[in-house]
């Protein structure tokens, strides 16, 4: 086996970073995709680190730590804003996932079925990426590249996901569409977050994951929801020219032509419950 850090502080990783190290933070995707093998690369363990971990709030919005887990996410006191992103947690594997596997670790596996990514671009988050050089933040949607890849130096760790905060009362949706309920890689699943003006769509935000290399919004549909009543009549505004952005492709747990068909009967599936 190579080296083994577990640091204390943000700069001490920050510092073993001046050379390679793979970064294992929850380990729920690390040990998996190494079974049957000796891990031999140089590892850093950020899961000490107590600066990393935890939900803050500040006038411009969260901050959402780097280690921060599912587990905690769905215990945090948090507006309905969250609501589809506390869906989507209690979504990602089983609870004993969800109590180890932690916010930036699903992001940056960057799988195109990441249950995280969809709510978390539909409420427009950013991350935040430190090195020993300095901080920089990135749009979720310009850090996932496609499957696998990110824009995430070697030197570089992903220390904290940052949600901006809403003008008007915001609400959100979560769906995933599996071959079962539970423990599930999903098929097609859409996130939507609505700012709601007089009983309408003020702005609409909507996602889907796995029908792309990566989780992708869907503009046409954003902008023909706005301004329409927020009642049954939401989903009318649903076209199939909408999900245009996406490519899904041919695998083991569907064809892409189903993807496309599930796609759309999920999202019609969202705005009802947006709507409701």
């Amino acid at each position: 086996m190579g080296d083994y850090l577990r640091p204390a502080r943000l700069d001490e990783a920050l510092e073993a970073l001046a050379r390679p190290f793979t970064v294992l933070a929850g380990g729920t995707d690390f040990y998996p995709s190494r079974v049957g093998r000796a891990i031999d690369e140089d590892i850093l363990d950020i899961s000490n680190i107590g600066a990393l971990r935890g939900i803050s709030r500040s006038g411009a919005g969260w901050r959402l730590g780097a280690t921060t887990t599912w587990s905690d996410l769905l215990a945090a006191e948090l507006p309905p804003l969250f609501d589809g992103v506390k869906q989507a947690a209690r979504e990602v594997g089983g609870r004993q996932i969800q109590n180890a596997g932690t916010l930036a670790g699903n992001l940056c596996n960057a799988s195109p079925a990441a249950d995280g990514v969809p709510p978390l671009l539909a409420l427009d988050a950013e991350v935040e990426l430190a090195s020993r050089q300095g901080t920089r933040r990135l749009a979720l949607s310009q850090f996932i590249q496609g499957n696998r890849r990110t824009e995430r130096r070697p030197d570089e760790l992903l220390v904290a996901i940052h949600v901006p905060e809403m003008r008007q009362e915001a609400r959100s949706r979560f769906l995933k569409l599996g071959a079962r309920r539970y423990l599930v890689i999903s098929i097609v699943m859409a996130a939507a977050t609505v700012e709601v003006v007089d009983g309408c769509v003020g702005t609409a935000r909507i996602a889907v994951g796995a029908c792309s290399t990566a989780a992708r919004r869907l503009p046409l549909l954003e902008a023909a929801l706005v301004g329409t009543p927020l009642d049954s009549g939401l989903t009318d505004r649903l076209d199939p020219a909408h999900l245009a952005p996406l490519a899904p492709i041919d695998d083991v747990r569907a064809s892409a032509d189903y993807r496309r068909e599930a796609a759309f009967a999920v999202l019609r599936r969202l705005l009802a419950e947006v709507a409701a």
